[in-house]
């Protein structure tokens, strides 16, 4: 079997920033690298959206950026000025395009088409096994989920981010450019916290998201009809559907650290690097990988990898209240934009917030629900079957 430093197994967006920061660093240039997707990642399969201050590493690829963002609800709503943040789009075959396109420059990388089935840390050394064969690696980061565990145990509870997409383009020119709606409350919730996302490309142009962060998911018809009807009210069309996209992501506080080993680190929404109140992962992603890569200098131990933050007591509350009372969402939103400045929100999802900022934006929220949830969590209560 062939040994090779690194093995990155899957493509997506986590396994594709790291080896860009490997490949761009001159410290990995001897490092034997091997990535194996079971797929060729050339399409639109995902739209990536994130805000971030200045000119940031992906913005060559951008599809398109914002200085404002509307959201919108039956308590509270605006378009709000969030510089000197911008809202900034990636389509995934840009990026995907992007980054290979950076790997074929490197002798040191070799790619194969193959699907993993396992992967073993053995000790002093790491075995992946593919449908072809078997590889062995010093150090596997692996973005694809394997173990189902994270939704069968009952400490944390799971919520997901689903949703479906349309892009379209109309006849005429009816969308503003200059904003993107991150939350539209004002669609029926249903008992659930329901909300449209949409992305203006041009004035013809943009991407309707019907999205729930709630346990189960609906038929593929309930979120389409969803979009139908918020377009008719709106007096839009004359449309075609141009593309459509899908997609679910776990909301959960569940430590998905307690998988990695010294020498296997689980990356992306595999190592529970999705952001659970908001189920945004691209930001959080890119920001831990460029720390991995860091860490690979100074230490050879995975495991020992990324610590729990404050954040990650924030996001459980939040989580376990929204988990019970689902329908409170819109609520929960609206107060938090209305009663805090975009800028301070932006900077406390983005785990960059003092404790003074922290304060400011968790006593905004209802105290009552929270502090009932806390009292649920110290006393060793909660379940998710309870």
């Amino acid at each position: 079997m062939q040994k090779y430093d690194y093995i990155i197994t899957g493509t997506g967006a986590s396994g594709l920033m790291l080896i860009h920061h490997l490949i761009s660093d001159s410290y990995f240039d001897q490092k034997q690298i091997l990535m194996i997707d079971k797929q060729t990642k050339d399409l639109n399969d995902r739209t990536w959206c994130f805000w971030e201050k200045d000119i940031g590493i992906w913005d060559k690829i951008l599809i398109k950026k914002w200085n404002n963002i509307y959201f919108g609800s039956d308590w509270f709503s605006k378009k709000i000025d969030i510089s000197p943040y911008q809202y900034k789009m990636i389509r995934s075959k840009e990026f995907y395009r992007f980054v290979f396109n950076e790997v074929q420059m490197k002798s040191n990388v070799t790619i194969v088409q193959e699907e993993v089935l396992d992967i073993k840390d053995e000790g002093n050394i790491v075995k992946v096994e593919t449908d072809q064969k078997n590889y062995l690696g010093d150090k596997v980061f692996n973005s694809i989920i394997f173990s189902s565990a994270y939704k069968e145990q009952m400490k944390y509870p799971v919520l997901n981010q689903h949703f479906i997409g349309w892009f379209i383009k109309t006849s005429e020119p009816v969308f503003d450019t200059t904003m993107a709606t991150f939350m539209d409350f004002t669609v029926e919730q249903k008992g659930n916290t329901r909300f449209m996302y949409i992305l203006p490309i041009s004035e013809t142009e943009a991407l309707f998201e019907y999205t729930l962060f709630s346990e189960a998911l609906l038929k593929e018809k309930e979120y389409e009809d969803e979009i139908i009807k918020y377009l008719q009210e709106r007096e839009i069309t004359q449309y075609e559907i141009t593309e459509k996209e899908k997609g679910c992501i776990p909301m959960t506080c569940y430590d998905f650290r307690k998988h990695n080993s010294k020498n296997i680190i689980h990356l992306g929404t595999a190592g529970g690097w999705t952001k659970p109140s908001t189920g945004f992962t691209f930001s959080l992603t890119s920001k831990k990988i460029q720390k991995l890569t860091n860490y690979l200098k100074k230490s050879s131990d995975l495991s020992q990898f990324g610590k729990r933050t404050k954040f990650w007591y924030y996001d459980l509350l939040f989580i376990d209240l929204l988990y019970k009372k689902n329908h409170i969402g819109a609520s929960l939103f609206s107060k938090l934009f209305e009663r805090n400045k975009v800028t301070k929100i932006l900077k406390f999802l983005d785990e960059e917030s003092t404790l003074l900022e922290d304060v400011q934006i968790t006593t905004s929220l209802p105290a009552l629900n929270f502090l009932k949830m806390l009292w649920v969590r110290i006393s060793g209560k909660f379940s998710k079957a309870n």
